[in-house]
């Protein structure tokens, strides 16, 4: 392999690091930003009729809630149910809606934030080693 080859992969890397770490950014602000401009509101867990009961890969239930302006919103649940935290029918859950558009929501005490921070992490070492990789083959 040659060092232009290998300059090359490490560019490459290092463009999918930034992208991982930007990721991971973004889903962060989004989620800070609804929790800090957004309008809390109780939402009601309901069956998903496209999911299946066998098959874990099914849709994620249903959350509805009504907006201050009085408008039904139904989504499909930005979290999945966990075997510790369950979603079950009948449930109601607090969330914070964007008032600008209802269907992003953040499902309280339920945020991914650990996830982000795993792609701002795993994004920074990638990058990270694409630079390393570029300076060893420089030098």
């Amino acid at each position: 392999m040659s060092i232009a080859d290998t300059v090359v992969m490490a560019v490459f890397a290092a463009c999918g690091g930034c992208v991982m770490a930007l990721a991971g950014l973004i889903g962060l602000h989004q989620t800070r930003r609804i929790e800090r401009t957004g309008v809390k509101a109780w939402a009601l867990v309901k069956h998903n009729p496209q999911a299946r009961c066998d098959d874990p890969s099914s849709p994620r239930p249903l959350l509805q809630f009504s907006t201050e302006a009085g408008q039904v919103v139904e989504i499909g649940s930005p979290v999945p149910a966990t075997r510790r935290r369950p979603l079950h029918h009948g449930d109601t859950l607090l969330i914070t809606y964007d008032p600008a558009d209802p269907g992003t929501i953040v499902v309280h005490n339920r945020e991914r934030r650990l996830l982000d921070h795993g792609f701002i992490t795993a994004g920074a070492l990638v990058l990270l080693l694409a630079v390393v990789l570029i300076g060893f083959t420089v030098l």
